[in-house]
């Protein structure tokens, strides 16, 4: 008899899965490895939720919208464009791994930079496809023409950057969509905390696909909501690769309800932008190198008492936060990264504990 290995599709037992950031257990730690809200959702959300089950849960038997259409509907009317140009995942994970099924595959590449989401790759190997990678460099430019010439049927590009926090100006990426020739995804996860975003360029050009996510801002990471923005042949192809059901009727009413309430949103991101930008300037204050962040996060080059940066510091500091019960992102494996750490931006007390922690490293270790 032959084994589950031997019978499985040969590219498969050798694929690594996507590694999450550290999910702790028990209590007292500060948990700024993953960028999830330091806040919680709209009140809004839990009643909507509580609605959606029903006073004895009967609702639960019952499956959700197919489709998500009532949902499509309110996003399609926030971004000024028809429902059929929208899609609904479970989370935005589920919407890229939609394009790789349509764009991806054996007989085409799919493209991205380096550093990006580290997902990508993952949802490539997966459909046995190959990679077309474009490196960046320090400066973190966008390289507009590389881009452009890329044979890649799908090219992903993460704006604001995951995990650097750079934001591209739509001049730049409207310039890659002039001469790209293949499926342009912006990867919009972190866009509601950037000062600009590409949704505007989605009538002129029917190769750009935008995805965003209600997990960063709109703090629903437990639910599991995202969408695309597309032209509607291209959803009309994501439609077709969809899972029946993909998104519960529990999260749709999330959704729903946290997009019906902007101001109490836009309160939440102003603060958490506050909060980033206060430390952004302090710890440049110490010498330390900090990328612009347009995102909910700052990736932060330490320097040690003696003024060393690299990666046995990020390294160090890294130990010293975990002992600390402090969780915060590494990115080891590639060498723009390697001396850098991501710390996702928390409330004022949890940001103050990080910054009492590097204070004790500086004093106390070497």
């Amino acid at each position: 008899m032959s084994t589950p290995h031997e019978l499985a599709r040969s590219h498969v037992p050798p694929l690594h899965a996507y590694t999450p950031g550290f999910q702790p257990t028990g209590d007292g730690w500060i948990k700024l490895n993953t960028n999830e809200s330091p806040y919680p959702p709209s009140p809004m959300v839990a009643e909507a939720v509580r609605a959606a089950v029903g006073d004895d849960g009967t609702n639960l038997r019952l499956y959700p919208n197919p489709t998500s259409a009532p949902l499509r509907t309110q996003i399609a009317a926030i971004h000024g464009i028809a429902a059929d140009q929208v899609i609904i995942g479970n989370g935005s994970d589920d919407i890229l791994n939609l394009l790789v099924r349509v764009f991806g595959g054996p007989e085409s590449s799919t493209g991205y930079t380096l550093p990006s989401y580290s997902l990508y790759p993952v949802l490539v190997a997966i459909q046995d496809g190959s990679v077309s990678t474009i490196e960046f460099d320090r400066s973190m430019t966008l390289p507009v023409e590389q881009i452009a010439q890329s044979d890649a049927r799908a090219f992903f590009l993460t704006s604001p950057n995951a995990p650097t926090g750079i934001g591209f100006s739509n001049d730049a990426i409207e310039a890659v969509l002039r001469k790209f020739s293949g499926m342009l995804v912006v990867d919009e996860a972190y866009a509601p905390f950037a000062e600009e975003n590409v949704t505007g360029l989605l009538g002129r050009y029917p190769n750009l696909v935008v995805v965003r996510t209600l997990s960063k801002a709109h703090a629903l990471a437990g639910m599991r909501v995202g969408y695309a923005l597309a032209s509607a042949e291209t959803i009309g192809l994501l439609d077709r690769v969809r899972d029946s059901y993909n998104v519960n009727q529990l999260s749709q009413a999330a959704a729903e309800a946290a997009l019906g309430d902007p101001i109490y949103y836009d309160e939440v991101i102003g603060r958490i932008k506050q909060t980033r930008d206060h430390w952004l300037s302090a710890w440049r204050e110490r010498g330390w190198f900090i990328y612009d962040s347009a995102a909910n996060f700052l990736f932060v080059e330490p320097r040690d008492a003696a003024g060393l940066s690299g990666p046995t510091v990020a390294a160090g500091l890294f130990e010293r936060f975990k002992s600390d019960k402090i969780l915060v992102r590494s990115f080891p494996s590639h060498a723009l990264t390697a001396s850098f750490l991501r710390i996702s931006v928390g409330t004022d007390d949890e940001m103050l504990a990080v910054e009492k922690a590097i204070q004790a490293w500086l004093i106390h270790d070497p």
